[in-house]
């Protein structure tokens, strides 16, 4: 591995795609692909998947392709996908609930471990195997079961106190669904999706495309 050059924050973004789109590919029986027919199914040019996979070692054989068992192993332990970190949802409602039963999360490497929520009707409640804990038990079951990523689908005025206290409890990384900015630590990763900011881009080309 190349750990000494600096990666973009593109390659890494376009890293996730590559796995799936590898995943399914093998899923169809194929053995071997080039990047001009990985690029197409993708929807980028084999020179940027060659650039990409490049910044990180020597994948593949020239005039050959890429194995694909091999390049699904090589990313997913770019990734970090092979060390199943465990994760907490912190609010099950909709979104939260459909979260939970994402049927792909243990096939990536990552392990349901809590789920939390302050409704009685939904504390004790069983989601994909785990038992819905009241949030005022966080901190103790975050410790207990070692919460690696907490990911927060509350509304969006409680998601900075759960951040803050995902935190404490030693999550390393957060995942928030909730549409406001919140604040962590420099050493924890944020990753922040607002729903709203996507559907809204959509409507402005949308209404362009009408307007011409």
């Amino acid at each position: 591995m190349k750990d000494q050059i600096v990666i973009s924050k593109a390659t890494i973004d376009r890293l996730p795609l590559y796995f799936r789109t590898l995943r399914q590919i093998q899923q169809e029986g194929v053995e071997i692909i080039s990047s001009e027919e990985l690029g197409r199914r993708i929807g980028v040019t084999p020179e940027q998947i060659r650039k990409d996979l490049a910044s990180f070692g020597e994948f593949g054989k020239k005039g050959v392709g890429y194995f694909v068992r091999e390049l699904i192993r090589n990313i997913g332990e770019i990734l970090g996908l092979h060390r199943n970190w465990n994760v907490a949802i912190i609010g099950v409602g909709h979104l939260g609930w459909a979260l939970a039963n994402y049927r792909n999360f243990s096939s990536l490497g990552f392990n349901l471990a809590a789920v939390f929520d302050v409704d009685p009707a939904r504390v004790g409640q069983i989601v994909s195997g785990v038992e819905v804990t009241h949030l005022d038990y966080l901190e103790k079951i975050c410790k207990e079961r070692n919460i690696h990523i907490g990911i927060i689908t509350v509304p969006a005025q409680f998601a900075q106190d759960i951040a803050n206290r995902l935190v404490a409890s030693g999550a390393r990384g957060i995942w928030n669904f909730a549409p406001i900015k919140i604040n962590v630590p420099p050493e924890v990763r944020l990753v922040s999706e607002d729903l709203s900011v996507g559907l809204s881009s959509i409507s402005y080309y949308l209404s362009r495309q009408a307007d011409q």
